[in-house]
């Protein structure tokens, strides 16, 4: 029987992957049904809905961002304490990082529904969509607070060295949604507000259950509910170390309401549409960069706070090998499969797919290098070091993308918008290797 991986452990590569493949798997479903959802949308309500839907999705992720800064930032901290030996302290942080986020995802709730419809109007909505894009927005935001829950509470539950119950809960949610989609679209037939319902109750399941296990006697990890008060001093390291995840979040709905924009002048709905078909299958292959970062960052903080630096050497040098190698893989299966999956989509649609197969296709490329820029954020966010990698995260997915989607549309007109996303991304990686060889000597990696 194999012996439960701790933090503190010394890591091989083989025992890397063993404790990151449940958050790999955990980002991988979330994604796949993201893709479902994307599915359903477009195949049994049509390109409008599906149009619609993807045009409100940076605004709700835009306030999902706070979730994920205060989970990120939170289980930073967290497993920093744990690593310097005061538990009760990290269960404390722990504690009023959740009261936190249950506060600030109702007022974001209120907040959020109050504009929706003069921002739908903002992001490039006709008149004709929306009706849609109000409709799936509002029917989301009533459950903010499961979205956040969801995304703050499975940071935790790395931290608590229990990625397999968060992949449990993830594939929970994620059958959930799926179920739900097929129910509310296809045989009820309820539109868009089947699938944001279908959302909705599926990110409670993934909110919920954490919280319940955390509250039970099965916990028996160094993380507990305990009494605490709101403190201002380490709530403002965490959400400053988790800024680059909200900014990763914040920035990327940015540039993706920039290119919704770009797209509506260039090629109208089918452009929107197209681009959702592409983004919802670059999250399955990103979401393998994202998972192994996510559940490395941990290793790294807990190693970080016990001043191993002979073992943050250890696992900086594996992880670069090993996501450089399912890079050249992923971006492979990506290139020969950019048409099928357009097919899956938009099959019924002949110009739509070949529009969507073309963008596909040029996308695709950027998947060989992006997982540098997604590992070295969450690097210096496990370092404690929020100033770097939300410069890190702003340059990647604000400042690069927004000079390149604005200028390279000028010159190549549709072609120009697909292949900003391919320039932003090379761009990127100067900024990231800039950051890494310069503070190598301050962290000791």
């Amino acid at each position: 029987m194999k012996q439960r991986i701790q933090l503190s452990d010394h890591f091989t590569s083989g025992r890397l992957l063993r404790f990151t493949a449940p958050s790999i798997g955990m980002m991988l479903f979330t994604s796949i049904y993201g893709v479902v959802d994307g599915f359903f949308v477009s195949n049994y309500v049509g390109k409008t809905a599906f149009a619609a839907v993807n045009l409100i999705i940076p605004y709700l992720m835009i306030i999902g961002g706070v979730g994920a800064m205060l989970g990120v930032g939170g289980s930073a901290l967290v497993a920093k304490t744990l690593g310097e030996g005061d538990e009760h302290r990290a269960s404390r942080y722990f504690t009023m990082m959740i009261e936190l986020m249950v506060i600030s995802s109702v007022a974001l709730a209120v907040l959020g529904i109050a504009i929706l419809r003069p921002v739908g109007f903002l992001f490039g909505a006709t008149e004709h969509m929306i009706g849609d894009v109000v409709t799936y927005g509002t029917v989301c935001l009533l459950f903010s607070l499961g979205m956040h829950a969801q995304y703050t509470m499975q940071s935790y539950l790395i931290v608590a060295e229990q990625p397999k119950l968060a992949l449990y809960i993830v594939v929970a949610a994620g059958v959930s949604n799926m179920i739900l989609d097929f129910l509310f679209m296809a045989v009820l037939r309820l539109g868009v507000v089947g699938a944001a319902l279908a959302t909705g109750l599926s990110q409670c399941v993934g909110g919920i259950l954490p919280v319940l296990w955390f509250a039970s006697k099965r916990n028996r990890s160094s993380l507990h509910f305990a009494r605490t008060k709101l403190e201002l001093r380490p709530i403002l390291h965490a959400c400053g170390n988790g800024l680059s995840e909200m900014l990763s979040s914040v920035s990327g709905s940015i540039t993706g309401i920039l290119y919704n924009w770009q797209l509506m002048r260039h090629a109208g709905e089918d452009g929107v549409a197209a681009y959702g078909v592409v983004m919802y299958a670059a999250f399955v292959f990103i979401s393998v960069f994202a998972g192994y970062s996510q559940g490395s960052s941990p290793i790294m903080g807990y190693h970080f706070g016990a001043q191993n630096h002979p073992e943050m050497k250890n696992v900086l040098k594996r992880s670069l090998s090993l996501l450089a190698g399912a890079a050249l893989i992923l971006t492979t299966a990506a290139i020969l499969l950019a048409r099928p999956i357009s097919t899956f989509f938009v099959g019924y649609d002949k110009k739509l797919l070949d529009m969507t197969s073309r963008a596909f296709m040029i996308c695709a490329t950027p998947f060989l290098i992006m997982w540098f820029n997604i590992y070295t954020s969450s690097f210096f966010t496990a370092l404690n070091d929020g100033p770097v990698s939300a410069a890190i995260s702003f340059m990647r997915a604000l400042v690069l993308p927004v000079i390149c989607i604005l200028v390279m549309p000028a010159l190549w007109k549709l072609d120009g918008v697909w292949y900003s996303l391919v320039a932003s991304e090379v761009l990127s990686v100067a900024v990231s290797l800039f950051f890494l060889l310069g503070k190598r000597k301050k962290y000791g990696y």
